[in-house]
């Protein structure tokens, strides 16, 4: 139930805040007023497409936010489970839409996706406007239409073929792709396998490969930094040389410790230093003399060396530019190829498959199909009671079925029939049908609706046009017999619609310094008389129309 919505800078509306109960409540107010752009607001904070014409001219944003309450409801608890929030059995719903065309969304104060605004919206209220009575007069619609009212094992009927539908769907473009396109994927196989095959015998290790380019370079300049390690050498340990370092410092380490005696505290210090000085300069000679011993140049493995690093650079520049990148395509590579090959081993498993798929489509086709003779079997006896009610008990309702191709929603074309007399023959509502007929059909198919889909809130924008005298009564009784069981809000010209209601909103418009601002007010019992009044007289109302309207309001 729909307990309290706040609208600010929409459209023509500067703020407005109204709140609802159980029971219906109407909506009235001269044409352009605002009325149908509470119902844009509320479509809105339920999840419909945001535009930025919406937002009032010189604000910055939309603002739109609804407290509902909510009855045990394991659709809404498992939404609210996927966004992380609990199921109170209240729900906030808020969206703000920005003059510079971002919008967003937040249920319970969290910042959710549309999609989960939209799931939630439709478990909550049921909107029905002016446009469903054009989806009446399309039997494009009519399948849609009847789908609505199935409940659950019918929902799970339908999902097994739409499941079904959509594995055949997807292996039948499989099979016609391969039959048509035999060489290019033979092509394409040739090529990654030739791809995966080069890639793969370079045995690509990327620690030991990336050393390569050093290794090559110790290699390529072996005999200059042998040269250098060996000057390095004599430097420091030259026998024939008196002024090689570790000469010099042995001397000097020898003079010291000669006498250290004379001052152990100064001089044999010094002698300690000038040992760890030896022993350290000792330690890098052995060093030097044992890598100039192990760096010889090898032809043969600088050979290799190449030979490896020009294989590592043609694949770097056909798959690269690294050789981590080479390794991606490779894995991508085989994935496409398993992709194609497939596990079936050519087209004739796969064909074999394919056909299976078909036979089990064709069975959800007809388990559908049945499902649907049966929901239609409903909704024509629900119909005709509802019609009955509004004065066209002699008229008969049928929902007829024609074979249609297979697509997402079966292989049936729907469309609904009327015989508004007896005698006349069933013939297409749409082109049958006047527009107080229309209106009383749709308001007898929502209507059954409305009971099977257990909504708390049903909002009716203008349901009621074409309308007039006792049919007008009809109609105010099966919308006030809806509103016992719920939450309705109605949009309505017709003053036995508006007499009936348990509460009435008047909206008005208002111009004040070049600015248009809706208002809204909720009516006092006298008020709602002379507004009533008016429905019935004009402006110029007369002491029998108010009388007239105190006894509306009074029934």
């Amino acid at each position: 139930m729909l307990q309290e919505i706040s609208i600010k800078n929409f459209a023509i509306i500067d703020t407005i805040a109204m709140q609802f109960d159980q029971g219906m409540t109407i909506l009235t107010g001269e044409t352009g007023a605002g009325k149908s752009i509470i119902i844009d607001a509320m479509n809105l904070l339920l999840g419909s497409r945001a535009q930025t014409a919406f937002v009032r001219h010189g604000a910055d944003k939309a603002e739109l936010e609804g407290l509902f309450f909510y009855k045990d409801s394991p659709e809404i608890a498992q939404h609210l489970s996927t966004l992380g929030l609990e199921s109170t059995g209240e729900l906030i719903l808020r969206r703000e839409i920005f003059a510079n065309g971002r919008s967003s969304c937040r249920i319970n104060g969290m910042m959710t996706p549309l999609s989960s605004l939209q799931a939630i919206g439709r478990l909550l209220v049921d909107i029905h406007g002016q446009h469903d009575h054009q989806e009446l007069m399309n039997s494009a619609h009519h399948l849609a239409m009847l789908d609505e009212f199935g409940d659950k094992a019918f929902l799970k009927t339908k999902d097994a073929y739409k499941t079904a539908f959509s594995e055949y769907k997807t292996l039948r473009q499989k099979l016609v792709t391969v039959k048509k396109n035999q060489a290019e994927f033979a092509q394409r196989i040739d090529v990654l396998t030739f791809q995966i095959d080069e890639i793969a015998a370079a045995d690509i290790d990327l620690v030991s490969d990336a050393g390569i380019f050093k290794k090559r370079d110790q290699l390529t300049h072996a005999n200059q930094i042998v040269g250098h390690l060996n000057a390095a050498y004599y430097a420091l340990d030259d026998d024939t040389a008196d002024n090689a370092s570790l000469s010099m410092v042995r001397n000097a380490m020898n003079e010291l410790e000669s006498v250290s005696r004379f001052d152990e505290d100064t001089y044999a210090k010094l002698a300690e230093k000038i040992a760890d000085a030896y022993y350290l300069l000792e330690d890098v000679a052995a060093d030097l003399e044992k890598r100039i011993d192990d760096l010889e140049f090898n032809p043969s493995e600088l050979t290799l060396i190449e030979d490896r690093i020009s294989v590592l650079t043609t694949l770097k520049k056909k798959y690269g530019p690294e050789l981590s990148d080479v390794l991606n395509y490779l894995d991508n590579c085989q994935k496409e190829l398993a992709r194609l090959t497939g596990d079936d081993k050519g087209s004739e498993t796969l064909e074999s498959t394919f056909k299976a798929a078909e036979r089990v489509l064709i069975e959800q086709a007809d388990a559908l199909a049945k499902a649907r003779r049966e929901l239609a079997e409903r909704l024509v006896k629900d119909v005709k009671l509802e019609l009955a009610d509004l004065y066209m008990e002699k008229a008969d309702f049928k929902v007829m079925f024609e074979p249609a191709k297979f697509s997402g929603n079966g292989n049936q074309h729907v469309e609904f029939f009327i015989q508004t007399n007896p005698g006349e023959g069933f013939k297409p509502l749409a082109k049958t049908a006047s527009g107080g007929e229309l209106s009383r059909i749709m308001l007898a198919i929502k209507s059954s609706f409305a009971r099977r889909e257990n909504k708390t809130s049903i909002v009716f924008d203008e349901v009621d046009t074409g309308v007039s005298g006792r049919v007008a009564q009809a109609i105010a009784n099966k919308i006030h017999k809806i509103s016992q069981s719920g939450q309705v809000l109605c949009i309505s010209h017709l003053p036995q619609v508006v007499a009936i209601a348990d509460v009435q909103y008047h909206i008005d418009k208002v111009q004040e310094a070049d600015r248009t601002t809706s208002n809204v007010k909720k009516l006092t019992l006298k008020e709602r008389t002379i507004e009533v009044a008016k429905m019935l007289a004009g402006d110029a109302i007369t002491p029998e129309a108010l009388a007239q309207a105190e006894k509306l309001l009074e029934k």
